[in-house]
Formats: structure tokens, C-alpha cells, sequence
């Protein structure tokens, strides 16, 4: 694994870069943070998405990596990518890293998802409905391996919240309770937990709102 000491961040319109001093073979390793635009890019979401499925590694590596859930075919991927583009992290052509978006379009279109979207029709948070609001689901986030613990989530955060605030009110997702790393990653970027649901049979969830 790279050893990373020194950072600077390169900011334009589009994407901004990371660009991480690696002591292990003295050269400069640049992230970039962009919208997804490139059918190529949504392959690599899939196949990096397939590595961390829920139950395809070990409890133990499960509690101490994290996972995703959801398995999105390309058609379904490129369809929300076109209602709103997910955010990658990229290495040169390689995606190491991916925040998907997902617009209220999609409520009956992913079962896993159906319980959330249909609860927050109706949840109440400070007093007002957080249905009646605008909001985007951010779908699911996930890095490769050998990228984490670089600031890969963070800078994938710090670019979707530039594209999407502005647009919409609050970003919403959800965390299985199990799912140790990805909650306290979130909370650490600045989201808070509003409610706790149960997946029957699997999973405790957490909502949380930025």
C-alpha cells in the first residue's frame, strides 16, 4: 500500500485533484473528483461495486471494511446517472471510488430501496416532513481497497455536496447499523442521524441527513 505524506488540492469548474506524495516510489498520484459522463466509468462502478457486496466477504472483514447492498445493472445506473450524475473518484482512467445520486424518479424502481424513500414520505424531522421537502438520495458510496484511508470518501463528499446543495435542500442516505466504518465516516463529513428502520430478517438501518 502507498504511503501518502503530503497533499495539495487543485480546484476548476468541472473536478478538483488531490495530488498525494507516495514515499514507496517517489511519484505524485492524482485523484480527481468528477461527474460521471462516461459509460466506461459506469462498467467500473459496477465491477468495483461487485467486489464489496453484502456477503461476499466474511463477517468479520464485513464489520471492519464495510459493504454495499444494492447491485445496480448498467441500464439502471446509466438511467439515474442521467437524472443525476454520481460522483466518481478517479486514478488516471481507473475508478477508485464512486457517491451515487439518485432523484425521488426512482422510489419504485429499486426494491431494497422502496422502505426508505416510503418512510421519508411521512417522517417528521424538527417538526416538518421531510418528504415535502427536496431532497436527493445519495445511493450508495464505496472505495476501492487500496484507496481508503486517503481522504477518497471525504473528497468524494466535498465534490457531491458543490453539485448537489444547491439544488436540493438535504442529501439523505442510509447505513446498516452493522456497518460501523461507513456510519462514522458519515458522521464525521457533517451528517446526522434521524431515524433507525429494520430490513426484516436482515439489517437494522440508520437514516441520516445532511
Amino acid at each position: 500500500m502507498l504511503s501518502c505524506i503530503e497533499k495539495t488540492e487543485v480546484y476548476d469548474l468541472i473536478s478538483y485533484s488531490i495530488n498525494y506524495y507516495c514515499t514507496s516510489n517517489d511519484v505524485f498520484m492524482a485523484l480527481t473528483f468528477q461527474l460521471c459522463n462516461r459509460e466506461d466509468d459506469l462498467r467500473q462502478i459496477l465491477a468495483l461495486q461487485l467486489l464489496n457486496l453484502r456477503h461476499t466477504q466474511s463477517d468479520e472483514v464485513e464489520a471492519d471494511q464495510g459493504f454495499v447492498t444494492v447491485q445496480h445493472n448498467l441500464p439502471l445506473l446509466a438511467e439515474m446517472n442521467s437524472k443525476a450524475a454520481h460522483v466518481i473518484a478517479k486514478d488516471g482512467d481507473k475508478v477508485v471510488g464512486y457517491a451515487l445520486a439518485m432523484t425521488r424518479d426512482f422510489h419504485h424502481k429499486i426494491s431494497l430501496l422502496e422502505p426508505l424513500f416510503d418512510l421519508l414520505d411521512n417522517l417528521i424531522v424538527d417538526g416538518s416532513n421531510v418528504g415535502d421537502g427536496n431532497y436527493i438520495i445519495m445511493g450508495q458510496v464505496c472505495i476501492d481497497y487500496h484507496y481508503r484511508g486517503k481522504g477518497v470518501f471525504q473528497g468524494l463528499y466535498k465534490k457531491y455536496f458543490e453539485v448537489y446543495k444547491p439544488l436540493y435542500q438535504n442529501v439523505i442516505t442510509d447505513i446498516a447499523a452493522r456497518n460501523t466504518r461507513s456510519l462514522r465516516a458519515h458522521l464525521n463529513v457533517g451528517f446526522k442521524e434521524i431515524h433507525r428502520y429494520d430490513e426484516p430478517g436482515m439489517e437494522e438501518w440508520i437514516v441520516v441527513i445532511y
